[in-house]
């Protein structure tokens, strides 16, 4: 960024921010219903800078001698007993680290804890010394001055170039910026399809390849006024539409300071989501606000297909009284897949104590060891973060009992990057706006893609 258009956002920044503080209120988190938040807080970059902390380059690497406190803010918004694992982890942690007590704070979903954490940020107040956080957010986080790198508490372990490395590739890419790294994978997530496959094998269908058998086979399945052939929320659209677009080829996003919202391929893609409702009618028309009752409908027999997160699976399975199906989502040329990654990462916030910092780190290190992380993907059916956790006992006796789990695993293969970019708060708003403009037929999407592109492109021009 030229040192002009530097100054320009910062002024920018300061002008929101001063509105924001002035109606910003202290929020508590409260638990909340398994959905996606479909309003957003606003981006980090139009907060003011965090309360200046000593850098985590100045923190020890070691855990602390003294006693210390640390809190961690933790999204609960899944159909997994998620409070009760993590304090399962805690109790573990504070047995092997008698000088640290973790003190967990459990919000409805990432957009509270995101939303808390400016809250109090922005009011003068102490953040959290550790978050788990979307893992899209990171330059928001970043241009906020929010959260430090964790560059010296790897190097300061003796295998931290082989810790990084056995997380899956797809999940670090949201990790990394400037040649540094800013957060740990942990609750992490792919989009899947799951579809009903005795009901598949009872009609004769195979599993699509492609746009056109996944339609086709919607469209078979779909009886009138009792079940759809294909449910796909929308409420919060860019994440379970992004496999469409890659399946297509073309992602809608190319780098931090560039999205591609308006090219012919996701055009195409819109228009496939839409043709799915009215030229096949297999699935309701318009934007579908179900994510919370997708699975829900799927398990009981409402929905012959529904496309979700993998972090529904555990949900799925105890309902469902038929064998479950999952796999990426079709492209659209037969024999191509596509899936996207999403979920949280651990962030240590800046303004902890130098202590609490390294503590938060020494949390990280322990509920990331291969053993726990395979048994809270066990436990939820979160994809889970390290390579070395499809090697422990626990998993492998998983996996051949529940193959879903390790067909998850295998779907990285075919991730594209998650939508993730500067501004992104805005960026993300006026895709969704424009998305459900097509989906509910008030704008072509080709229209709507094209203002999409327009205002987007006006949303990253300072970081340019």
């Amino acid at each position: 960024m030229t040192s002009k258009k530097f100054f320009v956002a910062v002024a920018l920044v300061l002008v929101l921010s001063i509105a924001l503080a002035a109606c910003g209120q202290k929020a508590t988190p409260t638990p909340a219903p398994a959905q996606p938040q479909a309003t957003e807080a606003p981006a980090a970059t139009e907060a003011p800078a965090a309360t200046e902390a000593p850098a985590a380059t100045e923190a020890p690497t070691e855990a602390p001698a003294e006693p210390v406190t640390i809190e961690v803010y933790y999204p609960v918004a899944v159909d997994a007993p998620i409070a009760k694992i993590l304090n399962g982890y805690i109790a573990d942690f504070e047995k092997e680290n008698p000088n640290i007590t973790v003190k967990p704070v459990f919000a409805g979903g990432y957009g509270d804890v995101k939303t808390t954490i400016q809250t109090t940020i922005e009011g003068g107040g102490k953040p959290p010394a550790l978050a788990v956080m979307l893992a899209a957010d990171l330059y928001d986080f970043i241009n906020a001055d929010y959260i430090v790198p964790m560059d010296d508490f790897i190097k300061a372990m003796p295998d931290g170039d082989a810790y990084i490395s056995d997380f899956f590739p797809a999940f670090m890419a949201n990790s990394k910026y400037d040649g540094k790294i800013w957060s740990i994978p942990f609750q992490r997530s792919v989009v899947a399809l799951y579809y009903n496959a005795d009901l598949f094998e009872q009609e004769g269908i195979a599993p699509p390849d492609s746009w056109e058998s996944l339609a086709e086979a919607a469209q078979k399945l779909t009886i009138p006024d009792k079940r759809w052939g294909i449910e796909w929320p929308s409420g919060w659209p860019y994440w379970l539409f992004q496999p469409l677009a890659i399946g297509g080829g073309q992602n809608i996003v190319k780098s931090p300071t560039e999205v591609v919202f308006n090219d012919p391929k996701v055009i195409e893609a819109v228009q496939f989501y839409i043709d799915l409702s009215h030229k096949y009618n297999a699935m309701p028309q318009g934007v579908q606000k179900v994510w919370g009752s997708a699975p829900a409908d799927f398990a009981k027999g409402a929905a012959a297909m529904i496309v979700h997160s993998s972090g529904s699976l555990r949900g799925i399975l105890d309902q469902a009284d038929f064998k479950v199906g999952v796999m990426p989502v079709p492209g659209k040329e037969a024999g191509t897949y596509a899936t996207v990654p999403g979920g949280g990462n651990f962030y240590i916030m800046k303004g902890a104590s130098p202590e609490e910092q390294a503590a938060a780190w020494k949390f990280i290190e322990f509920v990331t060891q291969p053993k726990y992380a395979a048994d809270f993907s066990i436990q939820t059916g979160y994809v889970a973060t390290r390579k070395s956790a499809y090697e422990t006992d626990a998993m492998k006796a998983y996996v051949a009992k529940v193959p879903q789990a390790g067909q998850l695993k295998d779907m990285l293969q075919y991730a594209g990057a998650e939508l993730s970019c500067m501004n992104l708060g805005k960026v993300r708003n006026i895709f969704h706006k424009y998305l459900q403009a097509a989906y509910n037929g008030e704008m072509t999407p080709a229209e709507a893609m094209q203002q999409a592109q327009k205002e987007a492109d006006e949303a990253l021009a300072i970081f340019k």
